[in-house]
């Protein structure tokens, strides 16, 4: 089993950014790709970003061109650079893996864009 840890969340004013990261505890972590997810409450999970194990990138049409994923298998860590951020991107966003069985997931980090 993997544990994850996100952080880097925070308040920021609309058409700022944000770096998240997050560290995976297993040694399983670089042999999958990863997501990240964000979540409003009362609504679905939704994926924002994917990295494959060897540096593919995709992105939901909602951030493309402001956010960029990236990962480093050394460290366990993948991160999520957002830029351009509107009050729409405020959410807590999780990472995990995107394929096979959800590994548990982490607390989260919570970005809150202000208009």
């Amino acid at each position: 089993q993997v544990q994850l840890v996100e952080s880097g969340g925070g308040l920021v004013q609309g058409g700022g950014s944000l770096r998240l990261s997050c560290v995976a505890y297993g040694s399983t972590f670089r042999l999958n790709a990863i997501g990240w997810y964000r979540q409003v409450p009362g609504q679905q999970r939704e994926l924002v970003a994917t990295i494959s194990v060897g540096g593919s990138t995709n992105y939901a049409d909602s951030v493309k061109g402001r956010f960029t994923i990236s990962r480093d298998n050394a460290k366990n860590m993948v991160y999520l650079q957002m830029s351009s951020l509107r009050p729409e991107d405020t959410a807590v966003y999780y990472c995990n893996r995107v394929a096979g069985v959800d590994w548990d997931w982490g607390q989260g980090t919570q970005v809150t864009v202000s208009s």
